[in-house]
């Protein structure tokens, strides 16, 4: 089905030339000045949509298709039927993806500061910033140009905000100096106390002062009720181009490289530190106090309690190289299927 306006405003028509110009592709049969005017599924598009291919498992979908042109990778372009219109590109998931955001824009801030926002007097805002209501801007906030704050978010006293940020619904920060383009989803949470305390002679916890920041790079983009919190004694950091996903939780002190992803309910404890590209699959874990390398992978529901080299895939709780990890899970499956040794 195309995407509801509603909630998907629609914005410029392309043509199918232009299309395949922004997939960075090659358009193959059809006819370039040929509007476009959506995106679509394969069984769902209409004549005047776009929409890609790049799961063979799918290809049984290509006879039936009614769309304008499918987005292809070069070795399944042959599979296409007789007059359908093919829009070749090495990244057809990343070319489709870019077609559908020509034609579904981000809508753009609309300049002017809600009646019901309060902002302090000592706050300093660019030009061209929304600010939803009751949104809050305390003393001494800096937002930058064209960002967005959204109903009921609060920016703490001295957050810094570069241009083009946009802040969700319910979303705060606090103790944060942020770049460009850092997106948070509603509900995240940026620059809380972390869990840090110590034991006193009677038993009883006493909280450790959380003098950190939390530093957020270009285009940092942070998940629905995700947490960072803020550093104990040095910043929490994240790298540009790193995303979390929602409900994910980085603990004080974690320092995490360019272009990370940490799927869904990740959790990663202090002071751990993470290289570029480090990716970290739904549920899994990390102990805290270890290191990352570079372009690590971490498979979903692991629990790492080791530090993990570059490039290494690791898989299990507690994590082991996936090699590994996978053959004691069938070793095990093995020892199960056996039948139990006769008494006497």
């Amino acid at each position: 089905m195309a995407a509801d306006p509603r909630f998907h405003p629609a914005g410029s028509a392309l043509t199918l030339g232009q299309a395949a110009t922004l997939a960075g592709g090659t358009l193959q049969g059809g006819d370039p000045a040929l509007p476009v005017t959506g995106v679509g599924p394969l069984q769902a598009a209409g004549p005047g949509e776009v929409s890609f291919l790049e799961n063979r498992r799918y290809l049984r979908l290509l006879a039936e298709t009614r769309a304008a042109a499918v987005v292809i990778a070069p070795e399944l372009a042959a599979r296409m039927p007789e007059g359908l219109p093919a829009i070749v590109t090495a990244q057809p998931y990343l070319g489709f993806g870019r077609i559908a955001r020509a034609l579904h824009p981000v809508p753009a801030p609309r300049p002017g500061i809600h009646p019901t926002a309060v902002i302090d007097p000592a706050a300093r805002v660019a030009e061209g910033v929304e600010i939803g209501p009751y949104a809050v801007v305390a003393a001494g906030a800096e937002i930058g140009a064209g960002c967005l704050i959204g109903p009921h978010a609060v920016i703490g006293a001295g957050v810094v905000l570069g241009e083009g940020c946009r802040i969700g619904a319910h979303a705060s920060l606090s103790h944060c100096i942020a770049g460009r383009f850092v997106v948070l989803h509603p509900g995240a949470r940026v620059g809380q106390e972390g869990f840090g305390f110590a034991v006193t002679p009677e038993g009883r916890f006493e909280t450790m002062p959380q003098l950190g920041r939390v530093l957020l790079e270009d285009a940092v983009e942070i998940g629905a009720n995700a947490c960072v919190d803020r550093g104990s004694q040095t910043d929490t950091v994240l790298g540009a181009g790193t995303r979390l996903d929602n409900l994910v939780q980085i603990g004080h002190n974690v320092t995490a490289g360019q272009a990370c992803v940490f799927v869904a309910q990740v959790g990663i404890a202090g002071s751990t530190r993470i290289g570029n590209g480090v990716q970290m699959g739904g549920q899994s874990g990390i102990s805290g106090h270890v290191e990352i390398g570079d372009r690590a992978q971490i498979a979903a529901q692991s629990g790492v309690m080791a530090d993990v080299g570059p490039g290494e895939i690791v898989g299990g709780s507690p994590a082991w190289p996936m090699r590994e990890t996978l053959r004691a899970f069938a070793a095990l499956r093995r020892l199960a299927a056996k039948p139990p040794a006769k008494a006497g």
